[in-house]
């Protein structure tokens, strides 16, 4: 690296890449890159001192190929103008996924795997780290609140990483411990199947130098890796680390005592809500726990965690009405999202708001989303945010819509909904999608603060 003094980025603003663009310009590199759209991260990024612009413009790359080192999404078109100009005058062009295995490389990596449940459970471990004394760079795959920053940085050579399944991008990392949460059929324009899925998980438990530490049922197993192996579960008694003697409060917070080999942490509490953060905290504690930290450290770090924008945050809860937000846009992921808000609003009536997220993922996983999205009372089915995909005839919506059993659905557009929301009788509100939904969560706020108080 050292030959470089420029780091461009095409497609900076997701936030994998915007990790790395931030840690780039902590190392002191002079850091500029492209987005399609502005957004609340990319704002912040420019705030922080680097230049982004949103059109296609090969001559905004900086100009010596030589002192450049290009980074960019596999979500861009190849055929993207920035992109075709890189590769033909001489630049050095590499995938995220490759300068994160580069970075990584030689440290000790702590890496969280899984198609649903990293992000958290990263963002908790690195926290853990933090409260620890101990310290670590991470590179997180959501906002940290605790932070404010996807991106954590340190002196010592301890690297948390979310480690991403999408194009078989963790194959990049050689891991000193890591956490598998779920092998779910996911991303099947990629894989195509959930065996191929399978295949690439045990192909990432093959690279782990220390631990593996898997959801207990998940199949991996001594043959597919050479690291030790451990389990977790919530509850399940017969994981090596799970909880035991669960106590809820009215506010759906959870009370706990951590069960692991190396004896009974008593009375933990996570600082956020739902008993999935309880199990994704119990993932975090155990790589924690395996890689040396002190239990009562351990204990602090869970009880201050404040959770991780749009993963099960909520806006607004007040006697009577709530609004939460959630990133979930896979059928498993809705449906622990919908179980963990009965658990914390027992009896209450809940409206689901649904942007599905990529055609691809839409045609595949309908019968899912149909199912999960009838565990709510009310659902609201907004269009497909189709990312990086082109439309796929006969893909829309309604494939979902029409595979649902609830009377109690609408299928309506995107710009309808704060104009349908305006007219509902609130009790329990939560949107979920990967897409840009989360651009309402402030109308949303606002209308619910006018509406039922402050």
């Amino acid at each position: 690296m050292e030959k470089y003094t420029d780091i461009y980025f095409i497609g900076i603003g997701g936030i994998g890449m915007s990790a790395i663009a931030r840690y780039f310009k902590f190392k002191g590199y002079n850091v500029s890159g492209y987005d399609r759209t502005p957004s609340g991260l990319t704002a912040e990024l420019e705030k922080e001192g680097i230049a982004i612009h949103y059109e296609d413009r090969p001559d905004m790359v900086p100009g010596d190929a030589g002192k450049t080192l290009v980074i960019y999404t596999p979500a861009v078109p190849q055929d993207m103008g920035e992109l075709v100009y890189v590769r033909e005058h001489g630049y050095r062009l590499l995938k995220r996924s490759r300068i994160l295995g580069e970075i990584t490389d030689g440290q000790r990596c702590l890496a969280v795997a899984g198609t649903h449940g990293k992000t958290t459970t990263s963002t908790l471990l690195a926290h853990i780290f933090e409260q620890s004394g101990e310290g670590c760079s991470a590179f997180l795959g959501g906002i940290s609140r605790n932070y404010g920053s996807n991106l954590l940085t340190a002196k010592n050579n301890v690297v948390v990483a979310e480690a991403d399944e999408f194009d078989r991008s963790f194959l990049q990392l050689h891991p000193e411990i890591a956490a598998i949460t779920a092998m779910d059929a996911d991303h099947l324009d990629i894989y195509s199947d959930i065996s191929h899925v399978k295949e690439a998980f045990k192909a990432f438990a093959s690279q782990v130098t220390g631990s593996v530490i898997k959801k207990y049922g998940l199949d991996i197993g001594p043959e597919d890796t050479g690291a030790a192996i451990f389990t977790y579960s919530y509850d399940n008694p017969e994981a090596d680390f799970h909880a035991s003697g669960i106590r809820k409060d009215e506010c759906g917070n959870f009370t706990f005592d951590l069960v692991c080999p190396q004896g009974t942490i008593r009375d933990c509490t996570v600082g956020v809500p739902g008993w999935v953060n309880v199990e994704n905290g119990i993932a975090a504690s155990a790589m924690a726990l395996v890689y040396g930290l002190q239990p009562e450290k351990i204990k602090e770090g869970l009880a201050s965690f404040k959770g991780v924008k749009r993963r099960f945050e909520i806006h607004y809860n007040r006697p009577g009405h709530a609004y939460i937000d959630d990133y979930a846009h896979h059928p498993a992921e809705i449906a622990a999202a919908i179980s963990s808000m009965r658990d914390i609003f027992p009896g209450r009536k809940l409206t689901a708001v649904f942007q599905p997220h990529l055609y691809t993922r839409t045609r595949d996983f309908a019968p899912g989303f149909a199912e999960t999205l009838d565990m709510a009372d009310r659902a609201i089915i907004l269009d497909i945010y189709p990312a990086r995909e082109e439309p796929i005839p006969g893909v829309t919506s309604g494939i979902i819509f029409d595979k649902m059993k609830s009377r109690d659905r609408m299928l309506i557009r995107k710009e309808e909904l704060m104009g349908v929301l305006e007219k509902e009788d609130i009790d329990i509100l939560a949107t979920f999608g990967a897409g840009n939904i989360d651009r309402y969560t402030t109308d949303i706020t606002e209308m619910m603060q006018r509406r039922y108080g402050k």
